[in-house]
């Protein structure tokens, strides 16, 4: 036993040594929110759409027939609108999405959508766009070759479309003119970090976790959705500091919350969401309403109707109410329980989805479901 000791205390120090281990349900700190500063800029422009079959603007779109002519004039074309009578151009409206971080040259995808009476873009050419932000300033140009995803054909009454053409993708198809840093070191010297999910508890957590990292004060709550960290070092530093910042490991803070998406008959919520003791009966009454219309049409070929002005043919509709009361009637006692429990029980009990969206919203009515129901 005397020789085991030095492996027994060598393996204790060793644990002692080794760092904790963060928790199962701890997420990186940048999966929590955002660094205040760090964000995507909306840009817009105005261009036409060229190389269309015969599926651009009509005449009846003026301001079509403008932008041609503005733009055969910067390339040296003198033309009057009244000689434009070409279907096989459009003018769009071009947005994108400029990130928090670009430099000069870098690519963008567009979103090209018609503003006119365009059938589709399909097949057509992107002439040169300036895509400005809330500024008016330019940052970037879109150029190219669209990308539709559908098509609209129309011959004499027929007419085929699938999915809608009259909006286009433009692939990596916009250069970044003007370069954008954001700026995340405020002047005091402090990060802002924004939580996308506001609550004391989890701005709590959030500080807790930079303070051991980082040292006592280093992070502080200035609200339910932000906390201060400050940044101890040179500028060079920087970098690696938003590096480890970026990957510390919090534990979020848990918001009791059912989402239910009526439509599609989806219900999401957490296992651990309680309810109180509550009794639910769940009926169904089932009404149907069957319409039926015939015609009743007079005898002209007998001549009975003939010489009786006015005489025209008479639809009658005739209506069918049905109303059945199902014997199934469900009756479900629940102690103090969770969503799932709750859930699951129902499902046993034959209730279908929208039934058990019903009964979820009564008992968040009767104050026994502790959660907020987030309906879309």
């Amino acid at each position: 036993m005397r020789g085991r000791t030095p492996l027994l205390i060598a393996a204790l120090l060793l644990t002692a040594a080794a760092p904790v281990a963060a928790s199962a349900t701890a997420v990186p700190l940048s999966g929590l929110g955002r660094f205040q500063g760090w964000r995507d800029n909306a840009l817009i422009g105005y261009g036409l759409v060229t190389g269309l079959a015969g599926s651009g603007d009509t005449r009846r779109n003026g301001f079509t027939r403008q932008a041609l002519k503005n733009v055969l004039g910067r390339l040296g074309t003198s033309v009057g609108e009244d000689d434009i009578n070409s279907r096989n151009v459009a003018v769009v409206i071009v947005t994108a999405t400029l990130p928090a971080s670009a430099n000069v040259g870098d690519r963008l995808t567009v979103t090209v959508s018609s503003i006119g009476d365009a059938r589709s873009l399909a097949g057509g050419t992107l002439l040169m766009t300036p895509l400005m932000g809330p500024d008016q300033h330019v940052y970037a140009l879109a150029q190219g070759a669209l990308l539709a995803g559908g098509y609209d054909f129309k011959s004499d009454l027929n007419r085929e479309q699938r999915n809608y053409p009259t909006t286009a993708m433009l692939e990596a198809g916009a250069t970044v003119e003007t370069a954008v840093d954001a700026q995340l070191l405020a002047a005091d010297g402090t990060v802002g970090f924004v939580l996308s999910e506001p609550s004391f508890e989890g701005a709590e957590r959030v500080a807790e976790a930079v303070n051991m990292q980082f040292g006592p004060g280093a992070a502080s709550v200035k609200n339910a959705d932000e906390v201060r960290i400050a940044f101890r070092g040179d500028r060079d530093q920087f970098a690696p500091f938003m590096a480890r910042l970026e990957n510390l490991a919090v534990e979020p803070a848990r918001v009791p919350r059912i989402v239910i998406n009526e439509r599609t008959g989806t219900i999401v919520a957490g296992g651990d969401v309680r309810i109180s003791s509550v009794v639910i009966a769940q009926g169904d009454l089932k009404v149907t309403i069957t319409g039926e219309r015939t015609a009743s049409q007079p005898n002209f070929a007998n001549g009975f109707a003939s010489d009786m002005p006015g005489v025209s043919s008479l639809v009658v509709a005739n209506t069918k109410l049905t109303v059945e009361d199902r014997k199934r009637d469900t009756v479900v006692s629940f102690p103090n329980t969770t969503v799932a429990d709750l859930v699951q029980g129902l499902s046993r009990a034959k209730v279908d989805t929208r039934g058990i969206i019903s009964v979820l919203q009564a008992v968040k009515a009767a104050g026994a479901l502790h959660a907020s129901i987030l309906v879309q």
